[in-house]
């Protein structure tokens, strides 16, 4: 990977990110139709949630990896370890829950085919390169998607109406720290000389690989859940994507901005400010949360 000149990162020097534990019990279950009774919504959403617990531990070891790069007598670079060391303990955080509510999916009868597609991926990605900035590449890549997701969950109230109030809490809680964490495996690249070129690219085979995933493993569900031929299940679909303040056009002027040599995730939304939308809805449901490490947010 050809390397462009390093940039200092515009973090704050005593920045942190704190971790938080969610006050939910997922153990004890949630309706099979938790999104609304909507078939496609639910297991679009479920799909999603397969992703994580390897997709997690996957962005938490680049950037670990890419962390041991940084120069300890920096400040700039001092102020992103602290960001890192918060980033992983909230995607360990995700994770877990994650791993919880994938758990009673597969109680359900789903089956969590996304896990093995990713991890069969990964083990290529290890065999071909040992240069920790093309797994970082890979991270950034997915935390835009993630992060645009993330604002669109905040954002956008119909892309939750109707929802189990349990299940509404875990995903904008998850929404709202991706927003927080939105911006440090980029700066995390930035910060060692990753190469713009390789940046664009791997966020090119990002999203056809994100996309074609998410959409295989929500057939996989529909068609496991015996909703998959149901005219409802597709209309639902275009109007999830296409409809009023749908997915797709909502997120897809986002999507093409980060192939600008210029991009930077927290120049990214529109006013209100995501970071304001995560710290509103943090503040609201202060109750929920416990912060077990880390210290206060760092400024978006």
């Amino acid at each position: 990977m050809t390397a462009t000149a390093p940039r200092t990162p515009a973090v704050p020097s005593a920045a942190t990110l704190p971790v938080r534990k969610l006050a939910v019990d997922l153990a004890r279950g949630f309706p099979r139709h938790w999104h609304g009774g909507d078939a496609f919504r639910t297991q679009f959403f479920n799909a999603l949630s397969m992703s994580f617990p390897v997709g997690e531990q996957f962005f938490i070891d680049s950037v670990r990896a890419a962390a041991e790069q940084l120069d300890a007598g920096r400040p700039d670079h001092a102020a992103l370890r602290a960001l890192v060391r918060g980033f992983v303990g909230q995607e360990a955080t995700h994770r877990h829950i994650h791993g919880l509510y994938n758990a009673e999916l597969e109680r359900q009868g789903l089956d969590n085919r996304w896990q093995h597609w990713a991890l069969a991926r990964l083990k290529r990605l290890h065999q071909r390169t040992s240069n920790p900035l093309h797994a970082l590449a890979i991270t950034c890549a997915y935390e835009h998607f993630t992060a645009l997701l993330a604002d669109g969950t905040l954002r956008y109230a119909r892309w939750l109406d109707g929802a189990d109030a349990q299940m509404q809490t875990v995903w904008r809680w998850h929404a709202a720290e991706e927003t927080e964490h939105r911006a440090v495996a980029f700066d995390l690249y930035r910060a060692l000389g990753g190469s713009n070129t390789w940046r664009v690219r791997w966020y090119l085979y990002v999203g056809i690989v994100f996309m074609v995933d998410a959409m295989r493993q929500t057939v996989l569900n529909l068609r496991r859940d015996g909703t998959l031929w149901r005219p409802g299940t597709w209309i639902s679909a275009v109007r999830m994507f296409w409809g009023r303040d749908g997915v797709a056009w909502r997120s897809l002027p986002a999507l093409l901005r980060y192939l600008r040599r210029d991009f930077h995730p927290d120049e990214e939304h529109a006013q209100p400010a995501a970071a304001v939308l995560a710290g509103d809805w943090l503040a609201a449901n202060a109750d929920r949360l416990r912060v077990v490490g880390g210290g206060a947010a760092a400024a978006g």
